[in-house]
Order: C-alpha cells, then sequence, then structure tokens
C-alpha cells in the first residue's frame, strides 16, 4: 500500500445526512494512526487508499468521524442565545479524484453513492489538478473508505483510477439540519423539537417545559432552516372551547399573525392569534366535501373560517355556516367573498345550539316536506371534538310532524376527542347516550387524527333516526301539524330573536 499527502483548501458541505458507522476488525500500522490523529485538523488534507487494500481505518478513529460529520461542534451544548459561529468546525470524507470532462457521467452512475443532501457542492476542485476533480462521497456508503465491488466495477468502465482519498471537509451553521442543531444545543437525552404546524408564514410550536429555556434559539433556527417562515409561534395556554382560540408568544420574527392559506387549492386569510385554523385536518376537510354533490344542502354548525363551507359552495351545494366567534365569522365572510361565494353561504354568529334550533330547524321544516322532487341531501358537520357531542341532545324532536322521506333524514357528522382504549366504541355510546337511542348498524366512524399519546379526533356519521329527530302530534292535531311542522311556540320565540340579532 501506497500513501500521499496533499494539501489544499477546504470544501463547505451544505446539509449532511445521518448514517451508521462501519466496524471494522482490522488496525492500521502506528504511521496511520498517527496520520488519522492529525488528519482532521488540518483542512484540505486528504489520503490516498490503493485499489484492493485490505487495510481500513481504527474503528475508533472512523467512529469518531461519522459521529461529527452530522454533529455541530460540542461546545454548543447549553446554549440559549444562538451563536451561529460556534458551529464551525472540520470532519473528514471519503473523495474520488476523476478527470473534468467526465464528471458527470460519473455522478449519474454513482447517484447512491455520492454525498447527496440538499445544496451540496457534491464536486469540488483539485488543489493540485486544475483538470480533475474531487467528488464527495457518502462516508456511510463507503465504510472504512473502500469501495464495494460494483463501485469499483463503474470506474473500470470509465476508465477512473478507484482510489478514495480523505478529505477535510469545513462544516459551518449553514451546513447542518434544524434537527442535528437543535440535538446538540438541548440536553442530552431530552427530546428535541423540529417539527411545527405551518400556518401561512407562521410556525406554530408546541413546546414542552424542558424546551422552554431554549424557545428563542429554537425559533430562530425554524426561522433559518426553513424558506418562508418569516414567525415562530408558541402555543402558551390549551383551546378555548369557547371561541376555539389559544394565546401564544412570538419566539422569533416578525409579530405579523395575519396570514394566508390554501388548502384543497381554496385560499383563505385569517388571524391566527383570533381563530382556529389546523393545517393537520386539511385531508379531513377534503374527505367531508367529497360526499357532497351539487344542490345538497351543508349545515356547519362550527365553520371556523370556512374550511368545509367554502369548498361546499364551490360544489354548488347551498350552505349555512355558522360560528360563535365574532373573530372567526368576519373571517369567514372575508373568505366568502374572497372564494366569490357569498350568494352561496349563509354565515351565522350564534350559539351552536341556537343555531340548530334556529335557522337549522326552519330549513329542515321548510325544505324535508319538499324532497320527493328535490333529491336533496341534507348533511350536518359539528367539528368542535371537545364538546360536539355534547350538542346531539338537540336533535330530540327537533321538528313535528311525520317523516317524508327515510332516504331524507339528515345525515350529521359528529367530532369528538377519545382516550379510551377502545376510542370507536367510546364515541358511538357517548353520541348514542345524547340522541337517546342506539346506532348499532347505523353509524360509522373515522379515525381523522393521533392528537397526542393516547388520544385520539373521530369523526361518527349517522342519518339522524326518524324517531329521534321527529315528534309525532296528536291524532287530532296530525294534519295541521303537517301543514305546519314549525309552530312551537320556543320555536317563534328563537326566530323572533334571530331576526333582532
Amino acid at each position: 500500500m501506497r500513501s500521499l499527502w496533499r494539501f489544499g483548501y477546504s470544501a463547505r458541505l451544505l446539509k449532511t445526512n445521518h448514517f451508521r458507522t462501519a466496524a471494522s476488525n482490522t488496525s492500521f500500522p502506528a504511521v496511520w494512526m498517527l496520520l488519522a490523529q492529525y488528519s482532521g485538523k488540518i483542512p484540505g488534507l486528504f489520503v490516498v487508499v490503493k485499489k484492493n487494500s485490505f487495510f481500513t481505518m481504527p474503528e475508533t478513529v472512523e467512529d469518531k468521524a461519522n459521529l461529527e460529520l452530522y454533529s455541530p461542534h460540542p461546545e454548543v451544548r447549553g446554549m440559549t442565545l444562538l451563536n451561529r459561529e460556534a458551529f464551525k468546525r472540520t470532519v473528514v470524507v471519503p473523495v474520488l479524484k476523476v478527470k473534468k470532462e467526465i464528471v458527470n457521467t460519473l455522478l449519474k452512475s454513482l447517484k447512491h453513492t455520492v454525498l447527496q443532501r440538499p445544496g451540496l457542492k457534491r464536486v469540488v476542485e483539485d488543489p493540485e489538478d486544475e483538470d480533475s476533480r474531487l467528488v464527495i462521497l457518502d462516508p456511510h456508503k463507503i465504510p472504512e473508505f473502500s469501495l464495494g465491488e460494483s463501485e469499483q466495477e463503474v470506474l473500470k468502465q470509465l476508465n477512473v483510477h478507484p482510489e478514495v482519498s480523505k478529505y477535510n471537509l469545513e462544516l459551518t451553521y449553514e451546513n447542518f439540519k434544524s434537527e442535528e442543531i437543535l440535538r446538540a444545543v438541548l440536553p442530552e437525552g431530552q427530546d428535541v423539537t423540529s417539527g411545527f404546524s405551518r400556518v401561512g408564514h407562521i410556525a406554530h410550536l408546541n413546546l414542552r417545559d424542558h424546551q422552554l429555556p431554549y424557545r428563542r434559539l429554537i425559533g430562530q433556527v425554524i426561522i433559518d432552516k426553513n424558506p418562508g417562515i418569516t414567525c415562530v409561534v408558541n402555543k402558551t395556554n390549551i383551546i378555548d372551547s369557547t371561541y376555539r382560540n389559544f394565546q401564544m408568544e412570538v419566539l422569533a420574527g416578525e409579530s405579523k399573525l395575519v396570514t394566508k392559506v390554501k388548502e384543497n387549492n381554496i385560499a383563505y386569510e385569517l388571524d391566527f392569534s383570533k381563530v382556529y385554523w389546523n393545517p393537520r385536518l386539511s385531508t379531513e376537510h377534503g374527505r367531508i366535501v367529497e360526499l357532497l354533490k351539487p344542490g345538497d344542502v351543508l349545515f356547519d354548525v362550527f365553520a371556523g373560517i370556512g374550511p368545509f363551507a367554502i369548498p361546499a359552495a364551490k360544489k354548488k351545494c347551498r350552505v349555512f355556516a355558522n360560528d360563535l366567534n365574532p373573530e372567526s365569522y368576519n373571517w369567514l365572510l372575508h373568505n366568502c367573498k374572497l372564494n366569490k361565494v357569498e350568494d352561496k353561504i349563509k354565515a351565522f354568529n350564534m350559539e351552536g345550539r341556537d343555531f340548530l334550533l334556529g335557522p337549522v330547524r326552519e330549513e329542515l321544516s321548510k325544505e324535508l316536506p319538499l324532497l320527493k322532487e328535490q333529491k336533496t341531501s341534507f348533511h350536518i358537520v359539528m367539528n368542535l371534538p371537545a364538546l360536539a357531542i355534547e350538542f346531539l341532545d338537540v336533535f330530540r324532536h327537533l321538528l313535528v310532524g311525520e317523516p317524508c322521506s327515510t332516504a331524507g333524514l339528515p345525515t350529521v357528522h359528529c367530532y369528538g376527542f377519545s382516550k379510551h382504549e377502545d376510542p370507536a366504541k367510546d364515541i358511538q355510546e357517548r353520541a348514542e347516550a345524547s340522541l337517546g337511542t342506539s346506532l348499532d348498524g347505523r353509524c360509522s366512524t373515522y379515525l381523522v387524527r393521533n392528537v397526542a399519546p393516547s388520544k385520539e379526533m373521530l369523526c361518527i356519521s349517522f342519518r339522524i333516526p326518524a324517531d329521534v329527530l321527529y315528534k309525532r302530534p296528536c291524532p287530532d292535531e296530525a294534519k295541521p301539524a303537517s301543514k305546519r311542522l314549525c309552530t312551537s311556540k320556543d320555536f317563534s320565540e328563537e326566530k323572533l330573536e334571530l331576526k333582532k340579532s
């Protein structure tokens, strides 16, 4: 085996991937131990290992090099104020010397062996030969700095000398991923937060107590590593079940909380500090809207800014959308105009129970008798998981008279949280308790998402049983009742209050 010392300038690696270290049972001669000791300290230094050599780097040296490649400098541990300069370090990576005219061909042939990460300059100049280039290889794919048979065959076909060199690569803050930075900064063994919910230009975090001392640094790292994020907030209390908003602290960036989002090809604008918006519900919004057909009627009891209502209106459904939060109601109106569906949506700012007892009951009373001619389906969405199931008792004898068509009975999509070991069973039993009837064989449950460990969000869908929805009149009142389904004293008073509001 022969070795060469070469000196040049350092390349910069913009980003890196995690890899496993390779074990070695073979040691180098003493001179190589000395060489390995100093190679990581001299930027631009690399060593060439001849083809078919069975010598390998000592295990301890290689393991250390592999770990360093994806770890910032250990001195950053415990940092609470971000100092980007402290993340600089030099690590050792394998490279191949290649004639510059065949570099592109080689990169295609060794695409799974070349170090590939976003922004990585995979090819650097050879400081000794202007006609050659150095191709950076992935240390994980080149264990012990030794090429495998398949790689050697590729080099043979391209007439490339299969020598693997050690190259000193300088890494900076810009070269590490956010999770790598935070893992290096936070105390060892503690959870690292690199995930977040993105709402337009805002990153929304839910930090744990042990992460709070580092919250400013975490916020700045999130901004640095995620183009388009200009504001990072942390939730400081639980969601208020009344208005479905929460208090938050701006950790980094601008304090601009009015933002724009796009979901299922529909644009929305909102003030994230005053209304509820969860990007994780995009799929669920789309699932429900997919159930609707043009001409159907949708009652959205807890509409928020319109993620169910506006897509339904776009689908040429008639929509009645309600939210108790005045801010949500105003943004709902704004987004209706933004999407040009204001003529297809009737918006209300009422308590959910009043909305069901008022506009929903009135519309059902008017439309259900005509259902044979209109062939319309009615859907009621109740997306307030913390409380919605408690509202289901409203449907008990909501209407008076005989049902015109069983097929025309409204379908309810009600959301709830469950920590039960059998969430679907739990949700169904709670819904049955509110309705006062069994839903066996008459409902379906859908797992929406995992909210937290042992806490699920589900949707239960069912057609309201006729004996629950309708209060049948006495025999001598049957005819008048069938003509006037909504003449109870209570509803008249509620309708009057609605007009006043």
